[in-house]
């Protein structure tokens, strides 16, 4: 029986964190959490793509550092399905500035810094969907 508040929500591992080989723990807390794991892939992109994937946030001061940091090394892309997957992926992330996140969550685990904060996480179900098919585009 399918949950009507069963959603997807894309999850990254991102490049300090693969770097540390975190991605088999990271990806540990999200089934702890009761995520599914539908789709998984180990890949690099150019910044180019990076660009086109943080589109939304071309206007801010980070934008730049954002794209090189994403591209500048293997990343694992993943989609997770859960109940409300969402807000339980952002609550399990924790925080952008690891300083800030409450324990337990990956982001005070593993970040390292505001911009090396180890998982980025789709802020809503419509993004989610648009982030899914820019990784996962079948």
């Amino acid at each position: 029986m399918i949950m009507s508040n069963t959603e997807q929500t894309l999850s990254i591992i991102k490049p300090d964190a693969v770097e540390r080989s975190l991605d088999n723990e990271i990806k540990e807390m999200f089934k702890n959490k009761g995520f599914l794991i539908v789709k998984e892939k180990k890949i690099q992109i150019e910044k180019s793509e990076a660009e086109k994937f943080y589109k939304v946030h071309e206007t801010k001061p980070f934008y730049n550092d954002l794209c090189a940091y994403l591209s500048s090394g293997p990343i694992v892309v993943m989609i997770l399905e859960r109940e409300n997957a969402v807000s339980g992926n952002r609550d399990l992330m924790g925080a952008t500035n690891p300083n800030d996140a409450e324990e337990g969550t990956i982001r005070k685990k593993y970040g390292i810094s505001i911009d090396k904060n180890s998982v980025h996480g789709s802020d809503s179900v419509e993004n989610a969907k648009i982030e899914i098919d820019f990784f996962f585009k079948d």
